[in-house]
């Protein structure tokens, strides 16, 4: 307990999933969260949960990632109710697959909106508070996409290698001001966006046993990565790119048969 006390983060795509396990995890490690999502039904029913435990400790704002405008009313609202904010999570995110050949400029421009450009203009918008305090953790939920590519995912890969890119950028020009910027490189964890991308019992079994260790990742299992790297535990880490993939970008090859 009280490993992030007497912090203010905002969570974005809090409302299920990964976004749901790190703003729940967050405030019961100490943090005021600020949880935001397009579907303010679901934050809202995340957030009742965290203030059933620690009253007061959450406030739920519909979100729009890809907004400017956006931003600047979530960043305002929550800086209003609990002060400036050190921790950002940009979790919010969206897989839009699509075979190579079928990807349009509206499809590109749609999910480096979402994916990329909401991050960057995430961190443009809470930065001068961070200033203000004097601190600041930057979590951005990157993939493994950005190490092991696969089919149907173009330009998904293409915005989240932006989002890598622009996170290591973003840790040197913000060292100076104690503000650390890293990005979180999750493998196939256990989600609807999974769900999205492997529709059936068969598909998903087969995602499963693709895994070296033979099974999915939970959201909860990124929260806690995204919990070290929020924490002054963290103090010393910045513009690292943190794989939690069960093994999987590290595994491939044949393995021989030896003789006993």
């Amino acid at each position: 307990m009280g490993r992030v006390s007497n912090k203010v983060a905002i969570v974005t795509g809090a409302g299920t999933g990964q976004g749901e396990a790190e703003a729940r995890l967050l405030a019961a490690e100490g943090a005021s969260v600020i949880a935001t999502d397009i579907n303010l039904d679901a934050v809202s029913r995340v957030v009742n949960d965290i203030n059933a435990q620690r009253p007061g400790a959450a406030l739920a704002l519909k979100h729009d990632v890809s907004s400017g405008e956006d931003w600047a009313s979530v960043v305002a609202q929550g800086v209003e109710k609990f002060g400036p904010i050190t921790i950002l999570v940009n979790n919010a995110g969206i897989l839009a697959p699509a075979s190579y050949d079928k990807v349009t400029y509206a499809h590109w421009q749609r999910t480096m909106d979402v994916n990329a450009w909401s991050q960057f203009v995430g961190m443009q918008t809470v930065i001068p508070h961070m200033k203000e305090a004097g601190v600041g953790s930057i979590v951005n939920i990157a993939s493994l996409a950005v190490v092991n590519a696969c089919g149907r995912f173009t330009a998904y890969t293409a915005s989240k290698g932006a989002v890598d890119a622009v996170s290591r950028a973003a840790a040197i020009e913000l060292a100076p001001f104690n503000i650390r910027v890293n990005s979180v490189d999750p493998g196939v964890i256990h989600t609807a966006m999974v769900d999205e991308a492997f529709p059936d019992k068969a598909s998903i079994d087969a995602a499963a046993a693709a895994q070296p260790l033979r099974r999915m990742g939970r959201p909860i299992d990124v929260a806690y990565l995204v919990l070290y790297l929020a924490s002054d535990e963290a103090w010393f880490t910045t513009g690292t790119s943190q794989v939690i993939d069960g093994g999987l970008s590290v595994s491939g090859g044949v393995t021989p048969v030896m003789e006993r």
